[in-house]
């Protein structure tokens, strides 16, 4: 190992278990990424211990210590976790672990710190520091990784094909921490996550989805999705996303290829908010340009009806990456209603039409208008000036609608129950009807959005649609 250095730890946690350790006379070390933040000056969040010897045994001693019954053991893994209010404490014996081909399931062995260190993913990562009073905060740094922190490098510890073997995941950790970090990576590295991408069909779903969210939520994403795209990697993982790349556009409005495009989409929102799943609806909102790509002479390229078979397309994506369904119905929505605000602009367009969006978009309405600014993504100045001055407009026609009809968060002023009372009729698709026609009277601006206009209206429609069955 390389000879001592320090850094500076004060956090009474880590004092108060490093105590624990000294009256067992157990070495213990704090590893990885608590120790990259700190030497990077980030905030640093959840804290990996290392111990040499039986780190179960322990996590078992310091739960007691801190009077805590959470504790949660991998006794195959030998490793356990403890949740705390301002962390998650993470124990682990020093070790070993070799991988079958066709598994992500290691075998583990006791080992040394550097045993362990060398399994970690990245240099960065192989750090380590005492929490033992006699060497508090002496750093451990087998591999270099203060050395490629300064120089803001990603290299694996060992050669890049083992790393990766041991576990494909790490192939996008390293274009996630590439975006987090704002780190180069190896071009060792890259070339291993070319050649091996194929391994990555041995990672659950769930594992990959977790770290794509993870580089989604990052400060600029489209660093590390331009390195999930050059290295193929984002064809196995996200076809779709990958098939975007190639497809030209106009370029009067957008980047000329639709993959570059929707980066830049991505990264605008990404500089205004932090809510993930606009985050997403910016990564798809294009997502069926490359089904409905037609020429037009005279036009050139376009993309009719684009939104709506994007929207479709949102479903069977999330069910197959497994994304949360809670969020699912806000996609679909972002992504079906991205071009309908600029069908707005013009002068002549009806309060009947701006209620209608304001209708669809509900409580949603200025992530869409968010979403829909961050679109422009125009290398002309004036063109750029011009559409957002085109949005204003509609937001200024948006607030005076909604000022006036409350359409925004609105609720249909008769409820089905209701309905069917004073119509006599049982559940079923024609109380829909009904409901749907006095939506559509107040969005029309015939009556008032109010519950005494709705149900006049109701008198007035519901002999012919009972009799007519539609």
């Amino acid at each position: 190992m390389k000879g001592p250095a320090h850094i500076d730890i004060t956090d009474d946690l880590l004092e108060r278990i490093g105590s624990i350790a000294d009256r067992e006379s157990i070495e213990v070390y704090v590893v990885g990424g608590y120790v990259r933040d700190l030497l990077m000056g980030r905030t640093v969040k959840d804290i990996d211990l290392v111990v040499i010897g039986r780190g179960v045994e322990f996590a078992r001693l310091v739960a007691r210590e801190l009077d805590r019954t959470n504790l949660v053991v991998f006794e195959k893994f030998g490793t356990a976790a403890l949740h705390l209010e301002r962390c998650k404490l993470e124990f682990v014996g020093a070790r070993k672990e070799s991988y079958n081909k066709a598994s992500r399931k290691p075998v583990v062995e006791g080992g040394t710190l550097e045993d362990d260190l060398a399994r970690r993913d990245f240099t960065v990562n192989a750090l380590a520091a005492s929490i033992n009073a006699g060497s508090w905060g002496s750093l451990v740094d087998p591999f270099g990784g203060v050395a490629d922190l300064h120089r803001r490098i990603l290299r694996t510890p060992l050669d890049p094909r083992a790393t990766f073997d041991d576990d494909p995941l790490r192939m996008m950790r390293a274009m996630r921490f590439a975006a987090q970090l704002n780190f180069e990576i190896e071009p060792a590295v890259l070339d291993a996550s070319r050649d091996m991408k194929e391994r990555l069909s041995i990672v659950s779903q769930e594992r990959i989805t977790d770290e794509l969210l993870k580089l989604l939520s990052s400060s600029k994403p489209s660093i590390g999705l331009r390195l999930m795209q050059s290295t193929g990697v984002m064809g196995f993982v996200f076809p779709e996303v990958a098939d975007l790349s190639g497809v030209e556009q106009r370029e009067e409005y957008h980047h000329k290829d639709v993959f570059f495009h929707t980066l830049q989409v991505l990264d605008n929102v990404s500089d205004l908010s932090e809510n993930l799943w606009l985050r997403m609806a910016a990564l798809l909102h294009d997502i069926a340009k490359p089904k409905t790509k037609a020429f037009e002479p005279g036009t050139g390229w376009m993309f009719h009806g684009h939104e709506e078979a994007g929207a479709r397309m949102v479903r069977p994506i999330f069910r197959r990456m497994k994304f949360p369904l809670d969020h699912l119905s806000y996609v679909e929505k972002l992504v079906r209603l991205h071009l309908r605000p600029m069908a707005l602009v013009d002068e002549m367009v009806t309060d009947s039409a701006v209620r209608r969006l304001l209708f669809e978009a509900g409580e949603d309405v200025d992530d869409l208008m968010l979403l829909c600014r961050a679109d422009i993504t125009s290398k002309n100045p004036r063109l750029v000036s011009q559409v957002r001055a085109n949005y204003d407009r509609v937001v200024e026609k948006m607030e005076e609608v909604e000022e006036k009809d409350r359409i925004r968060n609105w609720q249909p002023p008769l409820r089905g129950d209701e309905i069917m009372k004073i119509c006599g009729i049982e559940p079923g698709p024609t109380v829909g009807r009904l409901k749907q026609a006095i939506t559509d009277a107040i969005l029309d601006g015939i009556i008032p959005n109010d519950h005494e206009s709705a149900l006049a209206y109701l008198l007035k429609i519901k002999d012919e649609i009972l009799r007519n069955g539609s």
